[in-house]
């Protein structure tokens, strides 16, 4: 059997954030379990995440081909903080509040010009490098992971020119019910080519994969034909040397960025209440937020002199360091869209939160997806944003279990681990030949 498999992303190391993690870690896996894995990936991409500590997990096995990309990123945003007169990160752009005119139109051209999405010119000249490619190297399997979702339609584009490749589409967010298109303003006439492109996609590709069970009923009801679920995970050789420590101060921990579609005002607001009605909880507690944090939210904190006392933010830090974190850390903090298919999120660093051993207080939907996880393995609560008392009561919890010094106990985590997932996409890849 062939065991040449091509992997088309975006994102890839140096790139850091949670969009690099699933494939790196499959393709660390698949070249363990005697595949041959070729990643194709951008030679320049636009990423406001760089981790360099990640390239450690490339397995010397695969073979990484660097393609050169256009994007219209670096201008749109030079023009962007030039009108409104600060520099703009990523997370300030999904906004659901009050933007600057300015904003509102280089969304909307984002919105309704680039579809899917910016990346769209290296679809054509990857199809033409890459149709050669898989055919001198002897490679029947090719495997797309989107967003960005223009990458799908490379993998379209190669699946059209060769009938006999077997190509596997995953989804690692949804497409044209994602929520991020009520930001960028999309027309009805760019949705109905979303859609037209995703439907595309999903019939075309030999098999759909998605990280949640509502995903694969969503992609199931659009048309898809075979949609199968492998979720995120955690790599366990991350955690062997997470060692926990007891903390000075009870310590509160976000990961990850934080923009206005997740908003952690309401676990902030039962923080603030808490500090004000226990003088030993308002001494005690130390909230911090480790990576790219919207302005809106930074100014919501600096402002309230309660909040401002006990809220750091922590630029973003290397993945290796990151765990390291894990350890002095005792409750970790899970923020989830809200917006309508908030339901089906499942982050992909909540499996490193489970790995961690940390308690984990989530605002979110309650009976979604996400819960059913921190439910099941006994890890922590998740509650709906109205839900401040059942917030207030999650961290006087956590704050009592520090105080004792317990830990939760969660239940066994093997079918999250990187390694049993890898088991089971190449059960998937081995049923397509």
């Amino acid at each position: 059997m062939n065991k040449r498999v091509l992997i088309v992303t975006y994102y890839w190391p140096p790139s850091g954030g949670s969009g690099v993690q699933r494939w790196l870690k499959f393709v660390k896996y698949l070249a363990q379990k005697g595949w041959e894995p070729y990643v194709f990936t951008p030679e320049n991409p636009h990423v406001t995440i760089r981790d360099a500590s990640l390239l450690n997990d490339i397995p010397p096995q695969a073979e990484v081909i660097h393609f050169p990309i256009w994007e219209p990123y670096k201008a749109f945003n030079r023009l962007t903080s030039a009108f409104s007169g600060k520099k703009m990160q990523q997370v300030d752009f999904v906004a659901t509040g009050k933007k600057s005119l300015f904003q509102k139109f280089g969304m909307w051209v984002r919105g309704n010009f680039f579809v899917p999405d910016a990346r769209l010119f290296w679809i054509k000249p990857s199809v033409e490098y890459l149709t050669e490619f898989v055919q001198r190297n002897n490679i029947d399997k090719v495997i797309t992971t989107g967003p960005p979702h223009s990458v799908h339609l490379i993998g379209r584009g190669l699946k059209r020119k060769n009938a006999t490749l077997k190509w596997v589409a995953d989804f690692r967010d949804p497409w044209s019910e994602w929520d991020l298109l009520d930001t960028l303003y999309a027309s009805s006439l760019a949705r109905k080519r979303h859609q037209r492109m995703e439907r595309s996609v999903l019939q075309e590709a030999d098999l759909v994969l998605t990280v949640t069970p509502y995903y694969v009923k969503q992609f199931l009801q659009l048309g898809g034909r075979n949609v199968q679920l492998i979720t995120n995970g955690f790599d366990e050789d991350d955690f062997r040397s997470t060692e926990h420590q007891r903390t000075v101060k009870f310590t509160i921990r976000h990961i990850g960025g934080v923009d206005e579609l997740r908003d952690p005002r309401p676990a902030m607001l039962a923080i603030r209440q808490l500090c004000e009605q226990d003088p030993d909880f308002r001494r005690s507690v130390q909230v911090e937020f480790v990576g790219s944090v919207n302005a809106s939210f930074k100014k919501f904190v600096e402002q309230d002199k309660l909040l401002a006392g006990c809220v750091t933010f922590v630029s973003q830090v290397p993945h290796n360091e990151l765990l390291n974190l894990y350890g002095s850390t005792d409750v970790l903090l899970l923020v989830l869209a809200h917006a309508a298919h908030a339901s089906g999120n499942i982050p992909g660093k909540l499996f490193e939160y489970l790995a961690s051993g940390n308690e984990i207080i989530g605002v979110g939907a309650s009976e979604g997806d996400s819960a059913v996880i921190i439910k099941n393995a006994g890890a922590g609560s998740m509650h709906e944003a109205h839900d401040l008392a059942g917030l207030e009561a999650a961290f006087m919890k956590g704050f009592a279990n520090w105080e004792s010094g317990r830990k939760p106990d969660p239940k066994a985590l093997s079918n999250y681990s990187r390694r049993a997932l890898t088991d089971n996409l190449i059960e998937f890849l081995e049923k397509l030949d």
